[in-house]
């Protein structure tokens, strides 16, 4: 097969690779009702991958003697703007402030994306199954939590004269 051929291959691959580890962090916030599920996160992780690509591979047939380029501005540029969408899942409403765990949790799967897109694949699953074990293991409602392992219950009466 032809080795321009085969290159976008990977390049698909690697997307892919980018979509499965994101669903499943995305799968995790959806299996608890939270804002960003499934869907949101396949499409920050991939379009994280398709950036990091497009920074290592994209300018090639510019490069020379005279023209440099710098792949981490794009890496750097992926994580300012990344910081918007996360900044829009934060809630503060009477004195409780909710979505950080989410909002950090697609930070985490814009740093997935980028190792998928840069060919990084075990440091992608890596941080996946990180990412997906503090979520699941060690939140309010988590395995690992003092909240998690007990009920409570709340019992209010009401008298009428």
């Amino acid at each position: 097969m032809n080795e321009f051929i085969m290159e976008q291959w990977i390049f698909v691959a690697r997307l892919l690779g980018a979509a499965v580890c994101g669903g499943l962090i995305g799968y995790e916030r959806q299996s608890r009702k939270k804002t960003a599920g499934v869907r949101t996160h396949v499409i920050i992780s991939v379009a994280a991958a398709t950036m990091m690509i497009i920074s290592k591979y994209g300018f090639n047939d510019v490069l020379g003697e005279y023209v440099r380029l710098d792949p981490s501005r794009v890496a750097a540029g992926i994580v300012t703007a990344v910081g918007f969408i996360g900044s829009g899942i934060i809630f503060f409403r009477n004195n409780n402030v909710s979505g950080i765990t989410t909002s950090a949790g697609i930070w985490a799967t814009v740093g997935v994306g980028m190792a998928m897109g840069c060919g990084m694949y075990v440091l992608g699953c890596a941080s996946t199954g990180i990412v997906m074990i503090a979520e699941a293991f060690l939140g309010k409602i988590g395995r690992f939590s003092k909240k998690g392992s007990r009920n409570q219950e709340a019992v209010e009466e009401v008298k009428l004269d």
